[in-house]
């Protein structure tokens, strides 16, 4: 759908300005492989982060998905839940660092994973970033 035609949530209550260089990294990187929630009227339910960044690397359309058999109610609770849920989850402090290790052993930017240097510092140890 053409980004132009997406109309971004008035209440919004999600300030994501900071994250938009990374998410745009990753759309460079891998491509944009989560679509964009809209309802009917196509103003955005999540991807909010997602269309900035978009708009940031210029690209005129999106992957978007017309979540149309929604509720208001149901649309306002999801772009709530979207967004906190993740927050529920953990890392595997064992599994992470090995993760990490393979990725940076083939050579891979860690950088643009989302961690901070001193993130990846304490993970990995001294000299951990990419």
């Amino acid at each position: 759908m053409k980004i132009s035609d997406l109309t971004p949530y008035h209440g919004n209550p999600r300030v994501n300005d900071a994250a938009v260089d990374r998410v745009a990294k990753s759309i460079a990187d891998y491509g944009f492989r989560q679509p964009v929630v809209v309802d009917k009227d196509h103003v955005i339910i999540v991807g909010h982060t997602r269309v900035k960044a978009a708009i940031k690397l210029g690209m005129m359309n999106v992957p978007v998905h017309v979540a149309d058999d929604l509720t208001p109610e149901q649309a306002k609770a999801y772009r709530i839940a979207d967004n906190k849920l993740n927050e529920l989850a953990t890392w595997d402090k064992d599994l992470l660092p090995l993760e990490l290790a393979d990725l940076k052993g083939m050579d891979v930017d860690l950088n643009g994973l989302g961690f901070t240097d001193a993130d990846l510092e304490q993970i990995l140890g001294q000299g951990g970033s990419g």
